[in-house]
């Protein structure tokens, strides 16, 4: 009787590590510049690490599909800004989303936003990345700042000591060199909530929707927008002003960042406002508790007469911005440590 014969054993590769040579930590399939995962397909150039490169500011194939909604972060009247995730990088970005239902000199705004974003590329700029128009809103896709604004910041330590402060300005004020000097931009609305930070000691300006493009050769515009409490002497009197009136504004907000108060006494209306930055001395900062060269500095930025201001470049020079360089002073570190645990995101939190 013949001996059976043994069944014969085929070595395959388990399905397993077949298909997990295409798949990436984050489970989205991958082979070359293809892309799937449970959000879809998308075709991307490669990074030298082999993921999905990052969306750079401008980017065409940047699209709102590929956006997911972590939280809303901030709303005002005619809209609000958004937390989201890019579906494929992993970058987190702010969205804001503007409704068009709006009355024509606030359309007039956003669309000075964005003439103004597509042009201004500066690393102490909040970074624009693409805007879209979808179901009658506008949605804006900005760098995602996770230490929020200087005001946010102000509700946590109070007040900010000299030190961080000119580490602070130095940003801030580079910021307004890029402005003023390369585009010839107003920004007429520099408050603290316009002023923002990140867990990278970054500080950037941002919110352009009040801005405006000096196109005269006198470099002064006449029309009158922007937040009242911080508007230089000739800008609320409704007088034609230039780049000195965010002087004003900017030595306003370092003084308030400093002391913990608004420079000026609380109003009950924009007339006693008016009164106060008009007619009366301007603020300056206690000498008794602050440097000869904090005083100085402010006093440089906070005068009435706008031809008496010091410029931006003028003022990154001055002895107040060098006097605490020995000190190293770490941003990053203050940021993240002084104030409230700042609103990063990773995976393992979404």
């Amino acid at each position: 009787m013949a001996t059976p014969r043994r069944p014969i054993k085929l070595s395959l590769p388990s399905h397993e590590s077949t298909i997990g040579k295409f798949l990436t930590q984050s489970g989205t399939f991958k082979d070359g510049d293809l892309l799937v995962n449970k959000d879809g397909l998308r075709i991307v150039s490669q990074s030298e690490g082999g993921e999905a490169p990052p969306i750079e500011p401008l980017d065409s194939q940047l699209s709102l599909d590929d956006l997911d909604v972590i939280k809303v972060i901030g709303k005002g009247s005619s809209g609000n800004v958004q937390l989201v995730r890019h579906k494929f990088t992993g970058q987190f970005f702010a969205l804001k989303v503007i409704q068009l239902t709006i009355e024509d000199s606030i359309r007039s705004q956003i669309a000075q936003e964005l003439k103004i974003n597509l042009s201004t590329q500066c690393q102490y700029v909040v970074v624009f990345y693409q805007c879209f128009y979808v179901n009658g809103a506008i949605s804006i896709v900005l760098e995602y700042m996770d230490g929020g604004s200087l005001a946010d910041f102000l509700k946590t330590v109070k007040t900010i000591p000299e030190d961080y402060l000119a580490a602070i300005c130095k940003q801030v004020l580079r910021g307004l060199i890029h402005l003023h000097h390369e585009k010839r931009i107003i920004h007429r609305d520099l408050k603290p909530s316009n002023i923002l930070i990140n867990h990278r000691g970054e500080v950037k300006i941002s919110d352009f929707g009040v801005s405006a493009i000096i196109s005269s050769s006198s470099g002064q515009r006449g029309t009158f927008t922007g937040t009242f409490n911080y508007m230089a002497p000739e800008r609320i009197s409704g007088k034609r002003h230039g780049s000195m009136s965010d002087i004003w504004s900017f030595g306003l907000v370092i003084l308030e960042c400093a002391t913990g108060n608004f420079p000026f006494p609380p109003r009950e209306s924009f007339y006693e406002l008016l009164e106060d930055v008009v007619e009366q001395p301007p603020p300056s900062a206690p000498s008794e508790h602050f440097s000869p060269e904090f005083c100085s500095f402010i006093s440089s930025c906070i005068q009435k007469d706008a031809n008496n201001r010091k410029s931006a470049q003028a003022l990154l020079d001055h002895p107040f911005l060098s006097m605490y360089d020995d000190l190293h002073v770490d941003l990053a570190s203050y940021f993240t440590t002084a104030g409230s645990p700042l609103a990063t995101f990773n995976s393992r939190q979404l």
